[in-house]
């Protein structure tokens, strides 16, 4: 017989899981708003009249500012109640579309998306421990799931249906139905979550600990470097394609689309080997990543070669991302949170060096050389990690 107190916790549970997929559903829609710039980047050169490598700058300075502010917001917000702080967020990102959708000029659209870099950085420090936290019980794993889906599904939907949009109605459309999708998410959060006290213990004293490791500020570098070059040749893919490949709109639509599905498919291939093939997985991703790029201008011509390159590209970039992200934790778990924080800081460093580089070698050289620039910084990145290896190794044998 089905009583009344089992409906109630029949519904508790379902709301539970109602709270899990908004937090998922904002994953979504912050990294789409990053990224989606990247499918759009000739539509809003054309409409202020500028270069695609000054539209670069968006990415830049987006992703600089989250670098850079990631850390220090945490800290700054650890004591403010989670869910007032998590609307106070929606707000701010809000507002800054509307602005990005009546930007006037160039200047202005940068200043809008300063506002949205700073909702991002604190997002992203807050959002995995809300969502642990508001999971059914025994479901932590996989509210951590969701949220890492929504971001995947960013790159495989959100940045191509954005670029839809846009060619369908104007790139401002674009971050209007993006605006208007946070409104909602809003809402519901202000409906749904319950009050969540910070439970956040960190410290600055922590930092020059986490800091002063060697082999960890080696990981940094290695991940700068590698995604320094994977945006100096990304972040220009739609004007390299248009007039470096001669690619119809819907077919530079569909390689966004592609290179996100890859993604989605490095994630599957490293679930599997991850765990007993970390070390392989991870140099042969950089290689593969790095001849993608540098593959790049002679297969532009080429739908078939296109499509190859760019699967195994956009494989090997996840690939990367995820077997750094469990070693950086191996590190020292008691600072799980400061060097999550710092991790995504430094990807978000490299993702500003690199569209800042590409946008200089376009500016300088041309569209051509935007992938022999990533080739370049990727063989630069295999360096790099070789010596890492080596030095983890060296470091591993003395401690047996």
């Amino acid at each position: 017989m089905i009583t009344m107190a089992s409906l109630e916790d029949n519904v508790s549970r379902r709301t539970q899981y109602i709270r899990v997929f908004l937090l998922g559903l904002s994953a979504f829609i912050f990294n789409t708003t990053e990224f989606v710039p990247v499918g759009l980047l000739s539509d809003i050169a054309d409409s202020f009249a500028v270069s695609p490598a000054q539209v670069g700058w968006m990415l830049t300075v987006y992703a600089w500012i989250v670098a850079l502010m990631s850390l220090p917001m945490m800290l700054i917000t650890r004591k403010i109640e989670r869910k007032k702080l998590l609307l106070c967020l929606f707000v701010l990102f809000v507002i800054s579309h509307v602005l990005s959708v009546v930007a006037w000029n160039f200047t202005i659209l940068l200043v809008s998306r300063i506002g949205i870099a700073f909702a991002h950085a604190i997002f992203w420090s807050i959002t995995a421990s809300i969502a642990i936290r508001v999971a059914p019980q025994g479901k932590q794993t996989f509210a951590l799931s969701v949220l890492a889906t929504g971001t995947g599904l960013a790159m495989v939907l959100g940045v191509p249906a954005g670029r839809i949009i846009g060619q369908w109605l104007d790139w401002r459309a674009t971050f209007a139905i993006i605006a208007l999708v946070a409104v909602i998410i809003m809402v519901a959060m202000y409906r749904l979550l319950p009050s969540l006290p910070s439970l956040f213990s960190g410290s600055l004293k922590k930092v020059p600990e986490v800091l002063g490791n060697k082999v960890l500020i080696a990981m940094y570098f290695f991940i700068f470097v590698t995604f320094s070059a994977h945006y100096s040749a990304y972040s220009y893919i739609e004007p390299f394609l248009k007039n470096i490949g001669s690619a119809t709109e819907q077919f530079t639509t569909l390689i966004l689309l592609l290179f996100g599905v890859a993604g989605i498919a490095g994630s599957v291939i490293f679930s599997y080997f991850g765990d007993k093939f970390n070390t392989p997985l991870l140099l042969s991703s950089v290689l593969l990543a790095s001849i993608g790029m540098g593959a790049l201008y002679f297969v532009a011509a080429t739908p078939s070669w296109l499509i190859v390159c760019v699967l195994f590209w956009g494989a090997s970039i996840m690939i990367i991302g995820l077997s750094m992200q469990i070693r950086v934790l191996k590190i020292d778990n008691t600072a799980a949170d400061i060097i999550m924080s710092l991790y995504s800081g430094i990807i978000n460093l490299g993702i500003g060096a690199g569209a800042l580089i590409g946008g200089q070698m376009l500016h300088r050289v041309g569209l051509a050389s935007v992938g022999f620039t990533g080739a370049v910084l990727g063989l630069v990145a295999i360096v790099v990690l070789v010596l890492l290896l080596k030095r983890t190794a060296h470091a591993h044998s003395l401690s047996q």
